[in-house]
C-alpha cells in the first residue's frame, strides 16, 4: 500500500524517530537515481522549495516543481487525474497548498507516496525539521516541555502532533478564540499526549520554566486581510526577553520568516539563544530522511 505523510500522526513514534535518525546519517545513497519527485506549489516558498530540491538531488533524483496556474487544477482538468498521470512519472509527490482537502485528494488518487509540504491544517515537515533541532540540542526529547506562544495555526498544530508522538509536553499561550479547539485536543490524545496540553492566554506562563519557546507569524498566507484584526488580538503575545527570562535555559525557535518586533523580539531572533538558522538548515535533512523512510522503508 502506498505510503502518504500528510501529518505527524501518519508515522507511528517509532517510525517518526527513524525518520529522524535518517535525517542525521550524513550517508546519502543514490535511492533515487534515474528517478524524479514532483512538487506542486500553491504559495511562494524558499525554505520548502530549496530544501525539498536539495534532498532530491543529495539522494540522486530529480526535482520537478511545478505551479498550480501551470496545470490548472480542477480548472483545466480535474486534480484527481492530474494526481493519476503524475503517478506515472514520479517517485514522490510533495505539496504546498492553501487547502488541505488538495492534499486528501491528490492522495487518495495517487499510487504514489504523497507529502505535505505545508497546507492551512498542518506543516507536518516543518514539525520534523523542529524535532531534529531539539534532539541536536539535548539528544533526547521524551521529557521536555515546548511553549508554543501565537496562533494556534498550521505549524502549531503539526508541532503539538510532534510532541504527542515523542513524549514532550506542551503549554500553548493564544489570544481567545485562537487556541486549540477540542477536536485539536482530542487528536492530541490519540497521538499519545497523555493529556490535553495547558492552554493559557499568558505568554509568561506557557514559557515558565520550559525548554523552547516556539512562534509563528500573526497572519499566515492567505489570512493576509485579517493581519490588522489579528495585530490587535496579538498585542501583548510578543515573545521578548520577558517571556525569555521565564525560561531561562530555553532556545528559542521560529519557522520562519520572521517579523521582529511583532511577534519576536530582535534581541530574541537574533540572540544567543536563537535557533532559526539551524532549524531552518534542518528541513533539508528532515526531508532527506522522510524520503528515505518512505521509500526504503514504508
Amino acid at each position: 500500500m502506498t505510503r502518504h505523510f500528510l501529518e505527524v500522526d501518519d508515522l507511528s513514534a517509532p517510525e517518526l524517530a527513524r525518520v529522524l535518525q535518517l535525517g542525521l546519517e550524513p550517508e546519502r545513497p543514490r535511492i533515487l537515481a534515474g528517478q524524479t519527485v514532483g512538487l506542486y506549489f500553491e504559495k511562494p516558498s524558499l525554505r520548502t522549495r530549496h530544501s525539498c530540491e536539495v534532498a532530491v538531488a543529495q539522494l540522486g533524483g530529480h526535482p520537478v516543481t511545478f505551479r498550480a496556474e501551470e496545470v490548472g487544477s480542477d480548472e483545466r482538468e480535474p486534480l484527481a487525474d492530474i494526481a493519476r498521470v503524475l503517478a506515472g512519472y514520479h517517485a514522490v509527490l510533495g505539496g504546498r497548498v492553501y487547502s488541505h482537502a488538495t492534499l486528501e485528494t491528490l492522495a487518495g488518487a495517487s499510487a504514489i507516496p504523497v507529502i505535505n509540504l505545508l497546507s492551512d491544517l498542518g506543516h507536518p515537515c516543518q514539525a520534523l525539521a523542529d524535532l531534529l533541532t531539539m534532539q541536536q540540542e539535548w539528544g533526547s526529547l521524551s521529557g521536555h516541555t515546548v511553549a508554543w506562544i501565537g496562533d494556534y495555526n498550521n505549524v502549531a498544530r503539526s508541532l503539538c502532533l510532534a510532541a504527542a508522538r515523542t513524549g514532550m509536553a506542551m503549554r500553548v499561550a493564544s489570544p481567545p478564540g485562537y487556541g486549540p479547539k477540542d477536536a485539536d485536543v482530542e487528536r492530541l490524545i490519540a497521538a499519545g499526549m497523555p493529556s490535553a496540553p495547558h492552554v493559557t492566554c499568558r505568554p509568561v506562563e506557557a514559557a515558565d520554566g520550559a525548554d523552547a519557546v516556539h512562534t509563528d507569524v500573526w497572519a499566515s498566507m492567505g489570512h493576509e486581510a485579517e493581519a490588522d484584526a489579528r495585530r490587535r488580538a496579538f498585542e501583548g503575545f510578543i515573545v521578548d526577553d520577558a517571556v525569555m527570562e521565564a525560561a531561562p535555559k530555553a532556545i528559542f525557535m521560529h519557522c520562519l520568516p520572521a517579523h521582529r518586533g511583532e511577534e519576536v523580539a530582535a534581541s530574541v531572533v537574533d540572540g544567543d539563544r536563537s535557533r532559526v538558522f539551524p532549524q531552518a538548515h534542518n528541513r533539508l535533512h528532515a526531508f532527506r530522511g522522510l524520503l528515505r523512510f518512505l521509500i526504503e522503508e514504508a
